[in-house]
């Protein structure tokens, strides 16, 4: 296979879309950011990259508490408006239902299949952003997503962000079970 060096990008893929919830100055408020992933098992603990200009990130320096909020394909629309307005000028929280877990400072959204409530145990500076962990305290998850064994991801249908492009994905099906499939000709 042919490969074209293309320089240092930041174009791994896919992403999720996800929204980064926090209070400032006592108010809800919500970011759009795809940087975001599990950092760590034990403890569960979640990581969510952020530019210090960002509204946000004052919420998350002051409350050291944040939300991270899966939104369904189906909230495309109100993913993109956080990504695109600041809540220094535009009050998000009234896109959503909003509810409050054990962190007080870390609000969710209901409309959201699937939420973790988290306290920052670490703030990395890297230049551009900032990579805040937090461990999950709490998971909330819509019954409606939950199957026999674990969390239904066809119900969660999760928002996927392909930053090449500037496009937002759906996930796509299932192609075989993790840790089996590399087993078949070894055991």
């Amino acid at each position: 296979m042919v490969k074209t060096k293309i320089g240092p990008k930041t174009v791994l893929y896919p992403m999720p879309a996800v929204l980064v919830g926090t209070l400032i100055d006592n108010k809800p408020n919500f970011m759009t950011a795809a940087w975001s992933g599990i950092a760590c098992s034990s403890p569960p603990s979640i990581s969510v990259a952020i530019q210090p200009p960002r509204y946000t990130y004052k919420g998350i320096e002051e409350n050291k508490a944040f939300s991270i909020n899966i939104p369904s394909a189906d909230m495309v629309k109100e993913v993109d408006f956080c990504g695109i307005y600041s809540g220094r000028d535009t009050d998000k929280s009234q896109l959503f239902t909003i509810f409050y877990g054990e962190i007080e400072a870390a609000p969710l959204i209901e409309e959201c299949p699937i939420n973790f409530e988290c306290r920052t145990t670490h703030s990395l500076e890297l230049g551009s952003h900032t990579l805040f962990i937090g461990q999950i305290i709490e998971t909330h998850v819509s019954n409606d997503c939950i199957g026999k064994e674990a969390i239904d991801t066809d119900g969660v249908n999760p928002l996927i962000f392909a930053a090449p492009t500037r496009q937002y994905h759906r996930m796509g099906e299932a192609i075989a079970p993790a840790f089996s499939i590399g087993r078949k000709d070894r055991d």
